[in-house]
């Protein structure tokens, strides 16, 4: 039985790839997104099509319960969760206070902060109990700086950030490696720069910034994710950041 990577929020771009690259190294890859069936079954075929083996289930993840059951089904159907890449934006727009509702701005705590404590609270017993496991949580530069219009977006992924903290001190004794992977930086991803874009100007900036390695590619990116599952405990990575060359850090903007 293969070990499994489960990767909460898998669509073409971070999520999609880095399940390839955990099948290409002999995980089964458990693919979860919200929508685009279409999509999703592309991925398990391109999955299969190398040989690596993997399953798609549609799975809105506010939902009740939804999370917690698909884990519960995941152990008990395909095999022990080793690895869960928590990859879920929680990206609502550029809205000034006075437009962002009550509702938007929960949306983005459910699902940056909430959905990884409970995919947390029903996958880290079992981890414990097996000795060990890794969730590698994608984050963005909101964690670390908040800015205007980001309302919703900076509270929400400031509080990823501290939750996987928390995790971290409860649970590395434990075996289990929590790491906070800042993608500070436009990500090559059609499900969502390109969606927040438009097809029109996402296409340009694939052909300007993109073309010279500006956009961050997901197959690099991939490399990071499964270099971090793969560490030693000695030298386990907690927390790191990843942008193009051409990008400024987030501490040096204005």
């Amino acid at each position: 039985m293969k070990p499994v990577c489960l990767v909460i929020g898998a669509g073409a771009g971070i999520g999609g790839t880095v399940g390839k690259k955990f099948a290409r190294e002999g995980y089964h890859s458990v693919l979860c997104r919200r929508s685009d069936d279409e999509g999703l079954q592309k991925l398990v075929d391109d999955i299969e099509a190398e040989g690596g083996s993997a399953t798609g289930f549609l799975m809105n993840a506010i939902d009740e319960n939804v999370i917690e059951d698909r884990i519960t089904h995941i152990e008990k159907e395909i095999g022990p969760i080793e690895v869960v890449i928590y990859n879920l934006g929680a990206q609502i727009g550029d809205r000034p206070l006075a437009d962002t509702s009550y509702r938007a701005f929960e949306m983005g705590w459910k699902l940056a902060t909430q959905g990884l404590f409970r995919t947390a609270k029903a996958v880290c017993p079992l981890m414990v109990g097996r000795g060990g496991g890794k969730i590698l949580v994608t984050s963005a530069t909101a964690a670390m700086r908040g800015n205007r219009g980001q309302h919703s977006h900076a509270a929400a992924m400031g509080g990823r950030r501290m939750l996987c903290q928390t995790l971290n001190a409860e649970f590395a004794p434990k075996g289990i490696h929590v790491a906070h992977i800042l993608v500070d930086g436009a990500v090559d991803a059609p499900d969502t720069l390109g969606k927040m874009l438009g097809e029109e100007l996402f296409t340009k900036l694939r052909e300007t910034r993109g073309a010279a390695d500006g956009l961050l590619q997901p197959e690099h990116m991939a490399e990071t994710y499964y270099h971090i599952a793969s560490q030693h405990r000695s030298v386990w990575t907690h927390e790191l950041d990843l942008r193009s060359f051409s990008d400024l850090a987030w501490w040096n903007h204005v």
